[in-house]
């Protein structure tokens, strides 16, 4: 394993954060507290505790899972699409890195970004409203698990992508729907019987419902079907990406 080599990468890709942080960190941070405002402000105190939860407190891991899920994809893809735009990437093909080595490089940069992104939205999630983590393993664990996977899922477009539209439709016209159709401002057990079964179809219900029980132990569907359906979703990406350097595809053409 060539430790040398992720590490220019992680680094290199890091530093890139560094020089966008207004749009990195800054930009995301204040979506989040504008979402405190409208819907905690504005709506939370129309609605009633969910499950003995205050409604501001409750939209707290939906908040944060939002933005891990959608940062996870724009930087991963992103990150690698940048160095097959302006030809970069064959240079790093013919060094003597192996496809595992990239992977981790990219990946784990993004997923990095992701992890502080979504730790400081939670410290800034404090400001409005007292915060209570009845299992602080899992909910690092999720963190953990949702960024990387989702980080490989943003490699996976940002090779598949051959402009930045394309770059673009993913994340805003699926991933962002999903989530806010995946119980981000509301517990899917609210739904009628029809549409909770519908929304049982939504792979994002199975991260938020684990994220928010690792908060205050209560959720849409049992703890271990959400880890298992997480990491189902990460072999999949790990399938996917492989498969990409194995053959070599929108690399080597």
């Amino acid at each position: 394993m060539n430790y040398r080599a992720i590490w220019a990468i992680y680094t290199s890709e890091m530093m890139r954060t560094g020089r966008t942080l207004a749009q990195s960190i800054v930009s995301p941070v204040i979506s989040t507290a504008l979402y405190f405002v409208v819907f905690g402000a504005a709506i939370g105190s129309r609605i009633t505790d969910i499950d003995g939860v205050s409604y501001v407190a409750f939209i707290v891991p939906g908040l944060i899972m939002l933005t891990l899920l959608t940062q996870s994809v724009m930087n991963a893809s992103f990150g690698i699409y940048f160095p097959r735009f302006i030809g970069t990437i064959y240079e790093l093909l013919s060094a003597p890195v192996s496809f595992l080595e990239i992977v981790i490089g990219f990946v784990g940069a993004a997923a990095s970004k992701s992890i502080i992104l979504g730790l400081i939205i939670l410290a800034t999630s404090a400001l409005f409203v007292p915060l209570h983590i009845a299992h602080p393993f899992w909910m690092i664990v999720f963190l953990l698990l949702t960024s990387i996977t989702f980080s490989l899922l943003g490699f996976i477009i940002g090779i598949w992508a051959d402009g930045f539209e394309k770059l673009q439709i993913i994340p805003l016209l699926i991933i962002t729907p999903l989530t806010f159709l995946g119980g981000t401002f509301y517990s899917t057990s609210v739904l009628p019987p029809l549409w909770q079964k519908i929304a049982l179809a939504n792979p994002v219900v199975y991260l938020i419902s684990g994220f928010r029980w690792s908060f205050y132990e209560i959720s849409d569907v049992h703890i271990g079907v959400s880890v298992a359906m997480t990491l189902v979703f990460l072999a999949i990406c790990l399938a996917i990406t492989g498969w990409i350097f194995k053959t070599g595809y929108k690399l080597k053409n």
